[in-house]
């Protein structure tokens, strides 16, 4: 075992509580602090978690001198402020997603951390998967030929309550930010570029945010990424990339056991189910990164993560949907 690099947890959520328990699996990894906005919350989740240190206060987690790196699990609207303040101590970073608001709040942090010389990277889960790292090599090496379509789906029925996240603007609220981010991550590493057009539409809700949407994004060369997602509609959480000699079927793509890689009227499938929740496919990441002396990874790069917030913007300018503090 390598020494352990000691993790901090800045929020006390539910994705808080599944990145904790994705660590549990990492021999190499400590959780070693959390920051609350108030001891209690601080408190609790020490005690369920074992966490040594608990910190009442953001500020206070970023100090830590024992910290390594740090979650940053709080909601939309607060990463770029909580992610700054890691970065200006020093600490490495591991954003949730999205990564911010829009790409200039994202530029902003990228700023910092490159200003710095601060290893930071967007915690897009998905894309450390083993089946996903599968399937970029069968991309990769042409199995299934050039890919040209990409479908993808990622929605969800949830009760309307103004004041919770998902449906405040205040909060950045709305089906793109929360879902809609896997589907255009997942277009992105699979077309290995922005899009150079986009079409959509999308059912604003009475709170302002977007409930339902569905989007086309063509890319340089004619490959289409066909896409949808909402927060009160379910849907199949379903992607298939299709090319010219075949195609990938990723069931629940978005935290993936699996794949079928269907070419020269054969069917492979692709089994590989996590170990562990998930969530610690990405801490290792991080490790690694650090641990080589790198400050961002090769696999979810700061220049891509700031093309996908820019393809947000352009998706939800269409819509004329801002959000309070843009």
């Amino acid at each position: 075992m390598q020494d352990a690099i000691n993790w901090g947890i800045l929020g006390t959520g539910s994705i808080a509580k599944k990145f904790a328990t994705g660590l549990t699996v990492l021999d190499d990894a400590k959780l070693a602090a959390v920051g609350s906005r108030k001891q209690e919350t601080a408190d609790v989740f020490a005690d369920e978690f074992d966490v040594p240190r608990r910190h009442p206060s953001y500020e206070a987690l970023a100090n830590d001198p024992d910290v390594d790196a740090i979650y940053v699990a709080t909601p939309h609207a607060f990463h770029k402020a909580n992610s700054i303040l890691c970065l200006e101590a020093g600490k490495a970073v591991l954003c949730e997603k999205p990564f911010a608001i829009n790409a200039a709040e994202a530029e902003e942090v990228i700023g910092v951390a490159r200003d710095r010389g601060v290893f930071l990277m967007e915690a897009m889960w998905t894309r450390f998967s083993p089946v996903m790292c599968k399937v970029r090599e069968r991309l990769a090496e042409g199995a299934i030929g050039e890919p040209r379509i990409l479908a993808a789906d990622f929605g969800f029925r949830a009760g309307v309550n103004p004041e919770r996240r998902l449906f405040n603007p205040k909060l950045g609220g709305g089906a793109l930010l929360d879902v809609g981010v896997y589907c255009v991550s997942l277009a992105s590493m699979v077309f290995g570029a922005p899009p150079a057009e986009i079409a959509t539409l999308a059912a604003l809700g009475e709170t302002g945010v977007d409930e339902q949407s569905a989007f086309i994004l063509s890319h340089g060369g004619g490959e289409l990424a066909v896409l949808y997602t909402a927060i009160r509609t379910s849907t199949h959480h379903d992607a298939r990339v299709m090319g010219t000699e075949g195609s990938i079927h990723i069931p629940q793509f978005w935290h993936p056991q699996e794949a079928t890689v269907s070419a020269g009227g054969e069917e492979r499938r692709i089994d590989a189910p996590f170990v562990g929740n998930g969530y610690n496919y990405e801490a290792a990441e991080v490790m690694e990164c650090l641990r080589s002396g790198k400050l961002e990874s090769d696999v979810m790069p700061l220049d891509e993560t700031l093309t996908i917030m820019q393809t947000m913007d352009r998706i939800r300018e269409q819509w004329g949907l801002k959000y309070p503090m843009e």
